[in-house]
């Protein structure tokens, strides 16, 4: 795979439009809550279609064997559903937003590890023990990550650790470059669904202050990376806190957190929002 090395050039969008789109700030309640109803009792059928990532094709088990599923229990009542990456036999890293929002706190979850389905089958291991960034801001999801302990699990083919970048990497700002997010979540905006594997799909790091014209500087920081959706791709409702990773000398490294999309939807062009890994390496390295 061609590296592209191209410095960062967040922020340096000349003007605004008046108006930016907004992003979905109550995940719980408008996607979390809703999808984890949809798979439980999609699973429970026997015609299970699982919902998944939009525009994806289907992952076959192991294929990615650092993705966790999260089933969170809410204080306020009812279970969201979240995605995770594992990076080491204790530690998963998150976005904070699975477990705080403006409106709902998560209880306990529990961390489901090596299966094609979120409700059913591989490792299950439930905790409490969730650090967010201490400077996450539930309002813009400014430092959308946090990390989640968990009791030892042990690898295996279907369950591994997701490398940090390191090195070169570190610098990098990805930029034309192709990456894969991973999901439980939605394959599209409402309607039915037809898929019954875990999804991925490959898509391409754009620049920030494109992100910036879109959704304004108060969301897009230089701790956030964006991904191009044109096409109707991207992660979707039940993708967030899942990986994008980046595959360097047959090496898969983590380059984002799945963090927000547009408050319309998935699928309607706008791009979708991580956070950026290498921005956040020196508190997640103290934490692992």
């Amino acid at each position: 795979m061609k590296l592209f090395v191209i410095l960062s050039l967040v922020g340096c969008a000349l003007s605004f439009p008046r108006g930016f789109e907004p992003i979905e700030v109550d995940y719980h309640g408008q996607r979390g809550i809703p999808m984890a109803n949809y798979l439980r009792n999609a699973e429970a059928a026997s015609d299970f279609d699982g919902a998944r990532i939009v525009g994806g094709t289907p992952a076959r088990l192991g294929a990615h064997p650092h993705i966790a599923g999260l089933l969170v229990d809410l204080i306020q009542g009812g279970t969201s559903m979240c995605g995770a990456s594992l990076l080491s036999n204790t530690k998963l890293i998150t976005a904070a937003h699975c477990w705080r929002t403006t409106n709902f706190q998560g209880r306990s979850m529990i961390v489901v590890l090596g299966t094609l389905r979120i409700f059913s089958g591989g490792t299950r291991i439930t905790t409490t023990n969730i650090e967010l960034h201490s400077n996450y801001n539930q309002r813009n999801l400014n430092n959308d990550i946090g990390i989640i302990t968990i009791n030892r699990v042990n690898f295996n083919n279907n369950i591994r650790a997701i490398a940090l970048p390191s090195g070169l990497l570190e610098y990098l700002t990805y930029v034309g470059n192709r990456a894969t997010a991973v999901g439980y979540g939605r394959l599209r905006d409402g309607g039915a669904n037809n898929n019954d594997a875990l999804h991925q799909v490959s898509l391409i790091v754009i620049e920030n202050f494109v992100c910036t014209d879109i959704y304004g500087p108060n969301i897009i920081i230089p701790s956030t990376l964006c991904t191009d959706t044109q096409g109707r791709i991207g992660p979707c409702q039940g993708d967030s806190g899942g990986p994008l990773d980046f595959s360097f000398q047959n090496v898969r490294y983590l380059i984002g957190v799945s963090s927000f999309t547009s408050q319309r939807g998935c699928q309607v062009g706008s791009p979708a929002g991580f956070a950026r890994v290498t921005s956040f390496l020196q508190w997640i390295r103290a934490r692992i």
